[in-house]
């Protein structure tokens, strides 16, 4: 299960990753496996459509399961099936990196991060950095 606690070290080390890198201003959603939100943070001077692109790539995540890596690689060899995803789910799957699953010791999907503010492989870096920081297994494409 992924505590309250979890996602608080998860969006707190994405964050830092991000001033380290001197990153754009980032939004960080974290949701259960279950396409709740958890916990947000959005930084000073991201934009207000953030928060819908990093829950976007969260919730996409969870829904196809795998990371957004894989959903962008995936709408590059087949765009008609992405929009295809992009009408049934509302809009709410973002074929960006920057998704990432959140997987327990054993392999199970207990949650996914979803970041937006800077070009997606910054954004999933910082992800991962998140999750591996909080004692879970990132998976930014498909489960291992």
């Amino acid at each position: 299960m992924l505590k309250l606690s979890d996602a608080i070290t998860i969006i707190e080390t994405a964050l830092s990753e991000a001033r380290s890198r001197s990153l754009a201003p980032l939004v960080v959603a974290v949701l259960d496996a279950g396409g709740h939100l958890v916990a947000f943070q959005r930084e000073d001077g991201a934009g207000i459509v953030r928060f819908d692109i990093a829950y976007g790539k969260a919730w996409g995540s969870l829904g196809m399961g795998f990371g957004t890596r894989e959903l962008t690689e995936r709408a590059a060899k087949n765009p008609t099936f992405i929009t295809v995803l992009a009408s049934v789910s509302a809009g709410r799957m973002v074929p960006s990196p920057g998704g990432v699953l959140i997987l327990d010791a054993d392999g199970t999907v207990i949650g996914a991060v979803g970041i937006s503010g800077d070009i997606g492989d910054k954004d999933e870096a910082c992800a991962i950095a998140g999750i591996e920081k909080a004692g879970f297994r990132a998976a930014p494409g498909m489960p291992a």
